[in-house]
């Protein structure tokens, strides 16, 4: 079974750690997962820079041929049932929950607190980690994990 994992939009808008979290799915270290949702909340904070609606669709465009099956579909009717801190991110943990990933790879780690992330996956436990704390595989039951910011 692969380790999979989802970004969050806000590790996908930067440029450098885009290129490196896609490299890192290209290499299949791990099945790198995201949704047409989480790319539209890219695309809306690159609009705010502004670079041009044609440039932003190419993006997208390669950024959804650069993985095999990243995309994740199905999650939506997930969203309604799941409680977050801040509500518009359930989005990304119903994605996770329909992906089966092991972890959420976001900036945004007070979203994703461990009590709410107890809700398990169909693979077992399910962190939100930190870029700086990824890739690599989730810590073992027990071990604590490091919070960055």
């Amino acid at each position: 079974m692969a380790f999979v994992v989802v970004y969050d939009a806000c590790v996908l808008y930067p440029n450098t750690l885009r290129d490196l979290l896609i490299r890192v799915g290209q290499a299949r270290i791990m099945q790198a997962r995201w949704t047409e949702q989480i790319l539209d909340e890219v695309d809306r904070a690159l609009a705010a820079r502004p670079i041009e609606e044609s440039r932003r669709r190419v993006l997208r465009e390669r950024m959804n041929a650069a993985i095999r099956d990243c995309l994740i579909t199905g999650h939506e009717p997930l969203i309604e049932g799941l409680k977050l801190p801040d509500p518009d991110d359930r989005h990304v943990l119903a994605a996770a929950i329909k992906a089966g990933a092991q972890v959420i790879v976001t900036s945004n780690l007070k979203d994703f607190p461990s009590a709410y992330l107890a809700v398990r996956s169909a693979q077992g436990a399910l962190l939100a980690l930190p870029p700086m704390g990824f890739p690599g595989p989730p810590p073992a039951p027990g071990v604590p994990v490091s919070r960055h910011r």
